[in-house]
């Protein structure tokens, strides 16, 4: 009976996650998500950017691109955050002041871009080769075959994988808290730990807990929804083919 009532005052103390609910939802939960979606956003952008470099045909533009994927999934995701918040905090102070915010949304965004720049260079890979060699016999050049005709495709097939992608951006959003958010950019984390060390137990930890379970199980479900209308869509090659026949003629 003790252990049970230690365990519930430790995890369950229904008052001290009343008292912080409003703050995580009106400020953890707010900057939570525009630290998952901005990052995701510019991530997205950088690593289309890094996966159509890392396939380019010249060696010497390949090579960065490698190296850049090896560097950012390579080192530890908060050793990124300290590198780029901190180091970075005396050449932007004079643009936004000591705010580390920005920098924060960089680092997620720079560690993203090396993750979903693989996800895009593998769905491209996957897209068979016979749809660019279609798209250059209707006049298509290689560049614009590539961007209206192949990339489009490869997007489609990993978009499981970015989904995933912005579910690991929602968690490892916890870790910009290292940088020293001021108090109305505190995410879910922070907040929760905060009131967890005012009220000597981890009942608002766990609130905070429940409020990532509430974001990403519904996009693992999502996830999985995506997967299995793709497992079940006609993406073959000879439909695509005849999609773009079809669309020369017309």
């Amino acid at each position: 009976m003790d252990i049970w009532s230690t365990l519930s005052d430790t995890f369950l103390d229904w008052e001290s996650m009343k008292a912080v609910l409003p703050e995580m939802l009106k400020v953890g939960l707010v900057n939570t998500l525009i630290l998952a979606a901005a990052s995701v956003v510019l991530g997205t952008v950088l690593g289309l950017i890094v996966a159509v470099i890392g396939l380019s045909r010249r060696r010497w533009l390949r090579w960065p691109a490698k190296v850049y994927t090896d560097i950012f999934r390579g080192l530890p995701a908060i050793l990124t955050i300290l590198l780029i918040g901190q180091g970075l905090s005396p050449i932007t102070r004079h643009w936004w002041g000591p705010n580390p915010y920005p920098l924060g949304i960089l680092a997620l965004s720079l560690i993203a871009a090396a993750y979903i720049g693989e996800i895009f260079r593998s769905g491209i890979q996957s897209v068979e080769k016979g749809q660019l060699e279609a798209a250059r016999a209707l006049g298509f050049t290689y560049t614009s075959g590539m961007w209206l005709v192949v990339i489009p495709q490869g997007v489609r097939r990993v978009l499981p994988a970015l989904v995933n992608q912005f579910i690991a951006l929602v968690k490892d959003s916890s870790l910009v808290y290292f940088l020293g958010l001021l108090a109305s950019q505190r995410e879910l984390f922070r907040i929760g730990q905060d009131a967890a060390a005012t009220n000597g137990n981890l009942s608002p930890l766990l609130l905070a807990g429940i409020f990532y379970l509430i974001i990403t199980v519904p996009l693992t479900h999502l996830v999985n929804h995506f997967d299995n209308r793709l497992r079940e869509g006609r993406p073959t090659a000879e439909l695509e083919v005849e999609e773009l026949v079809h669309a020369d003629h017309r």
